[in-house]
Protein backbone atom coordinates (compact mmCIF):
# COMPACT_ATOMS: atom_id res chain seq x y z
CA UNK A 1 0.00 0.00 0.00
CA UNK A 2 1.50 3.50 -0.90
CA UNK A 3 1.75 6.20 1.62
CA UNK A 4 -1.27 7.87 0.20
CA UNK A 5 -3.49 5.03 0.10
CA UNK A 6 -2.56 5.00 4.27
CA UNK A 7 -4.03 8.86 4.35
CA UNK A 8 -7.25 9.40 6.03
CA UNK A 9 -10.10 10.16 4.32
CA UNK A 10 -11.25 13.37 6.50
CA UNK A 11 -9.97 14.55 10.15
CA UNK A 12 -8.36 12.47 12.67
CA UNK A 13 -9.55 8.88 11.96
CA UNK A 14 -12.18 10.22 9.07
CA UNK A 15 -14.22 11.56 11.65
CA UNK A 16 -13.48 15.89 10.08
CA UNK A 17 -12.33 16.82 13.65
CA UNK A 18 -10.04 20.03 13.21
CA UNK A 19 -6.64 19.36 13.13
CA UNK A 20 -3.32 21.31 13.58
CA UNK A 21 0.44 20.56 12.36
CA UNK A 22 3.38 21.80 13.73
CA UNK A 23 7.12 21.18 13.08
CA UNK A 24 10.32 20.62 15.48
CA UNK A 25 12.88 22.49 14.28
CA UNK A 26 15.53 21.07 16.82
CA UNK A 27 14.67 17.68 14.65
CA UNK A 28 14.39 19.07 10.89
CA UNK A 29 16.93 18.53 8.59
CA UNK A 30 15.85 20.82 5.66
CA UNK A 31 15.14 18.91 2.86
CA UNK A 32 11.89 20.40 2.28
CA UNK A 33 9.74 17.56 1.55
CA UNK A 34 7.37 19.24 3.38
CA UNK A 35 7.29 22.53 0.97
CA UNK A 36 7.10 20.10 -1.93
CA UNK A 37 3.79 18.22 -0.58
CA UNK A 38 2.03 21.36 0.88
CA UNK A 39 3.81 24.51 0.12
CA UNK A 40 0.40 26.66 1.50
CA UNK A 41 1.22 25.04 4.90
CA UNK A 42 5.23 24.80 5.03
CA UNK A 43 7.97 26.90 4.04
CA UNK A 44 11.91 26.99 4.40
CA UNK A 45 13.04 30.19 5.89
CA UNK A 46 16.82 31.64 5.73
CA UNK A 47 17.87 29.38 8.29
CA UNK A 48 17.21 26.45 6.10
CA UNK A 49 14.36 24.94 8.47
CA UNK A 50 11.08 24.24 7.58
CA UNK A 51 8.05 26.25 9.27
CA UNK A 52 4.53 26.14 9.25
CA UNK A 53 2.57 29.41 7.90
CA UNK A 54 -0.83 30.92 9.24
CA UNK A 55 -3.99 31.01 7.04
CA UNK A 56 -3.18 34.49 6.00
CA UNK A 57 0.45 32.87 4.90
CA UNK A 58 2.53 34.64 7.33
CA UNK A 59 5.73 32.33 8.62
CA UNK A 60 5.44 30.85 11.93
CA UNK A 61 8.83 30.96 13.55
CA UNK A 62 8.27 30.54 17.24
CA UNK A 63 8.74 27.14 18.68
CA UNK A 64 5.92 25.58 19.43
CA UNK A 65 3.71 27.05 16.34
CA UNK A 66 0.84 25.89 15.16
CA UNK A 67 -1.35 26.43 11.89
CA UNK A 68 -4.55 24.57 11.13
CA UNK A 69 -4.40 21.84 8.54
CA UNK A 70 -7.41 22.68 5.78
CA UNK A 71 -9.27 19.33 4.82
CA UNK A 72 -8.49 20.09 0.82
CA UNK A 73 -4.57 19.65 1.93
CA UNK A 74 -4.91 16.89 4.73
CA UNK A 75 -3.71 14.29 2.27
CA UNK A 76 -0.60 16.54 1.75
CA UNK A 77 0.41 17.25 5.30
CA UNK A 78 0.11 13.68 6.09
CA UNK A 79 1.60 12.43 3.31
CA UNK A 80 4.74 15.18 4.26
CA UNK A 81 4.69 13.89 8.04
CA UNK A 82 5.05 10.21 6.61
CA UNK A 83 7.93 11.26 4.52
CA UNK A 84 9.86 13.68 6.47
CA UNK A 85 13.26 12.46 7.51
CA UNK A 86 14.04 14.34 10.75
CA UNK A 87 10.64 12.60 11.54
CA UNK A 88 9.70 16.18 12.86
CA UNK A 89 5.97 17.29 11.39
CA UNK A 90 3.34 16.83 14.23
CA UNK A 91 -0.43 16.79 13.12
CA UNK A 92 -3.03 17.05 16.03
CA UNK A 93 -6.20 17.31 16.76
CA UNK A 94 -7.27 21.03 17.93
CA UNK A 95 -9.86 19.33 20.68
CA UNK A 96 -7.43 17.26 23.00
CA UNK A 97 -4.22 17.99 21.43
CA UNK A 98 -3.76 14.38 21.00
CA UNK A 99 -0.85 13.47 18.10
CA UNK A 100 -2.70 11.44 15.06
CA UNK A 101 0.01 11.62 12.70
CA UNK A 102 3.81 11.87 12.92
CA UNK A 103 6.73 10.39 15.27
CA UNK A 104 4.16 10.63 18.74
CA UNK A 105 0.98 9.53 17.03
CA UNK A 106 -0.61 7.15 19.16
Amino acid sequence: MTVQQEAPTGGAGGTGEPLEVWIDQDLCTGDGICVQYAPEVFELDIDGLAYVKSPEDELLVEAGATTPVPLTLLHDVVDSAKECPGDCIHVRRVSDRVEVFGPDAE
